[in-house]
This record gives C-alpha cells, structure tokens and sequence, in this order.
C-alpha cells in the first residue's frame, strides 16, 4: 500500500464572521492511498486557531502517517491521538479504499436518495443587515432550523434578529439554536441567557470559553435554555476524561465535529457517553470540503438521529468539489445520479 497527502485551500464565498474573526479561506489536507490498482482519499479537516492540532508540527505528522500507513487504521488511530483531524482522515482514506466507489463509504437508505437528514441553517455573523438577510433566505428555503453565530455585534442587535424571527415564526414552526463560539464574559453570561430566553431557543452552544468547566457546571445548572458543549470537547482524547468533564459539567447537549474529536471512533465514544448519562447530541461538519462532508453525512445517517444535524456547509466554497449532495427544504439529500468531479487524486 502506498500512502501519499497533499494540501487543499478552500476559498469562501464570502468571507464568513465567527466571534474569532473573519474566514477567507480553509486549510484542508487529503491522504491519497493506492492499493492493487484501487485509490481511496481522506480529508484531515484542521481549522487553524480551533482544532487541538494545530501544531507546528502537521505536516510532519502527515508525513510520518503516510510513511507508517502499513501499520493500519487501528494502530495508526491510537498513534495519533493527539492529532484528531488526520484520525478522521485515515479513517475515511481506509474506509474509501475498501469500498466499491471511492466516495460511497456506507451504503444505506441516504446513499440511494430514499432517506434525508433534516439540517440546520447556518447564518454566520456580520452587520445586522447581513445576518437579516440570510435569515430570510434560509426561511426561504424552507430551513425549520436555524442556527445563529453571536457574540461578535452589538448584543442588542442579536436580540432585535431573533426578535425579527420570532415575530414571523413561532418556536413550533422555526427552532432556532445559536452559538456563542464561547464569546460571553463569565460574570454577565447567565444574564444574557436570561435575556436570550425570552425567544424560545432551542440552546446555546459554549456560552462561555473552554476550560472554565467550574462555571460552565454552574451556567447547566442555572441556565434558563438548554447548553450544548462545543469547544470545551475539543482535547478530551481518554475515555476516563471524555466521561469526567460530563459528570462535572452536565451538559444538556454535545456537539460533535469528527474533525475535532478523533474521527468516527472518537466520536461514537461520545454518543455512547452521551447516551450512559442522558445527554442529547448531534454532529456537525467542521467546514471540511464536500469530500469529508459526504463521509461524515453517511455516517451520521446510520447513527439514526432525528435531530437537525449540522451539515449544510458544502456550498459555502467557490472551488468546492462536485457531488452528489444537495439541500433542499432545509435538509441533505443524496442525489445518486450526480456524479462526483475530482481531479485531486
């Protein structure tokens, strides 16, 4: 088996605010393998500033993976514990190589475009104009959920958008979560979510920055609408530690980003904690190209979670790859009969 990576830059639409700043481009890195005439590629999704492993030292983990890939996905996920995005991405690149077609890695009702995951709407942070403006499309496009980037603008100027919302659409009809990216101060974020309250939220995720788990135990405790957890799981690598900042914490929700959290191993340990202590969940891309997007929509497929997921990202690129995934009516279809168009591998 021969084992080779190349780095990918995707570039934004428009560039897209989150309460860490302005995104114009994407990093991404993809392990190409080859075996008895047969390709299979994984995408490493590493999001610089977030992901655990942004290190200086990447690409040379990438190289050393690639050079040792005869070690196996088994061995190799236990190396590279430290470094989630490049789990994430042997996993696919082993899972690709052992499938019929190198993009069809779990067949099921999603694959054959009999089944949907309903998904959120992703409206990213800006002016209020801005943000105004691309609630009304997702509603447009018939998106029953919507999530919000805030902590970046004015917060009364958060409030007047969810206001807009509400006035439009009752909690019945539109379920609306938002994201803080862990922008509130500690001493006021339990004030803010009382104001947030008032509209009928579904949750917030990450209130406050990670590793304040003291206070994040307190808000999920006090908090007046549900908590997701987010940035707080990224770095938990153990089961002991991933099962630890539960307990103390008690979150009423996770999210899980594959990228972030060890792939699909890592983030079944999640589920299956999650489920142990009764804490909901869903998954979410971490702004990966179509390719680890169309793995992680097949995945989440199986995991039978009827929750909006996170998985609308794939058009947010101008030089994205084309495939078979499409949205429609505020949800992730597979669409057989597109064919894939990548000219990477």
């Amino acid at each position: 088996m021969k084992a080779s990576y190349q780095k990918y830059m995707l570039n934004f639409k428009r560039p897209s605010g989150t309460s860490r700043g302005i995104l114009n481009e994407k990093e991404t890195w993809f392990i190409i393998l080859e075996e008895n005439g047969k390709k299979g590629i994984g995408e490493c999704g590493i999001l610089r500033g977030l992901s655990v492993d942004d290190r200086p030292d990447y690409e040379e983990k990438l190289q050393w993976t690639c050079a040792n890939i005869h070690l196996g996905k088994d061995q190799l996920w236990g190396a590279l514990l430290e470094f989630p995005s490049i789990q994430f991405g042997v996993e696919m690149a082993f899972q690709s190589l052992a499938s019929d077609t190198p993009f069809l890695l779990f067949p099921s009702p999603f694959t054959q475009g009999k089944k949907n995951i309903d998904i959120n709407g992703l409206v990213w942070m800006g002016e209020e104009s801005f943000m105004k403006q691309q609630i009304e499309e997702k509603l447009a496009q018939g998106f029953r959920c919507i999530k919000l980037k805030i902590g970046a603008i004015d917060f009364q100027k958060e409030l007047n958008l969810l206001r807009f919302i509400r006035q439009n659409f009752d909690a019945n009809t539109v379920e609306i979560r938002v994201d803080a990216n862990g922008a509130f101060a500690e001493n006021i974020a339990l004030h803010k979510l009382e104001q947030l309250a008032g509209y009928e939220l579904h949750s917030i995720e990450q209130p406050i920055a990670k590793k304040h788990t003291d206070r994040m135990a307190e808000l999920c405790k006090t908090t007046p609408i549900p908590i997701a957890l987010d940035e707080a799981l990224i770095g938990v690598f153990s089961w002991e530690e991933k099962e630890q900042l539960l307990e103390k914490i008690r979150p009423q929700y996770i999210i899980l980003k594959p990228s972030f959290i060890g792939g699909f191993r890592g983030t079944k340990e999640w589920i299956d904690l999650a489920k142990k202590h009764q804490i909901g969940w869903w998954i979410t891309s971490a702004l990966e190209s179509n390719i680890g997007l169309n793995a992680i929509a097949q995945w989440t497929f199986l995991q039978q979670n009827v929750m909006p997921q996170g998985l609308g990202t794939g058009g947010l690129y101008t030089n994205n790859f084309d495939c078979p995934l499409e949205v429609k009516e505020g949800q992730l279809r597979y669409n057989p009969a597109i064919n894939w168009d990548v000219k990477i591998y």
